[in-house]
């Protein structure tokens, strides 16, 4: 994941192209976060795990403080000036109710969940239709990946 100084550069060189003239902006870079356990040291390292954990397209452990765990997908971060005034919203796994956990709560992460989102850009798309294609494959189709 980039970090706050390369989104600022990215940011900037687009506030000087005209978007008419380029075709493909900066996008963001994909990280290998499955299986993941990130330290969580400092309050930095708390906001920026939960920050991953957010973009995550799969399930995470979280673990609280108290020892109790929390498995599901982590749909809403809502950002304050301190770790006890923010706060990340999970689904767990099985369940329709959501959870609200203090960042300032959040002892351990596990990225746990398979990440339903890695390989699945449109440059991965178009790879496979050419692919299909100079095979000599007649009407085709790409169709999305079972979810489990």
């Amino acid at each position: 994941m980039s970090t706050q100084l390369q989104e600022a550069a990215k940011l900037d060189q687009l506030a000087h192209v005209n978007q008419d003239e380029i075709e493909i902006a900066a996008g963001r870079e994909r990280e290998q976060l499955e299986g993941w356990t990130p330290a969580l040291a400092s309050d930095a390292e708390i906001r920026e795990a939960l920050e991953k954990a957010f973009d995550y397209r799969g399930d995470v452990t979280v673990t609280r403080k108290d020892g109790s765990k929390v498995e599901g997908y982590l749909f809403d971060r809502r950002v304050g000036a301190t770790l006890a005034d923010s706060f990340i919203r999970i689904i767990p796994m099985k369940e329709t109710t959501k959870i609200n956990v203090a960042y300032s709560d959040v002892a351990g992460l596990v990225f746990t969940g398979r990440d339903t989102a890695a390989g699945k850009s449109f440059e991965a798309w178009v790879k496979k239709y050419w692919e299909k294609k100079l095979a000599g494959e007649k009407d085709i189709q790409i169709e999305p990946e079972k979810l489990d």
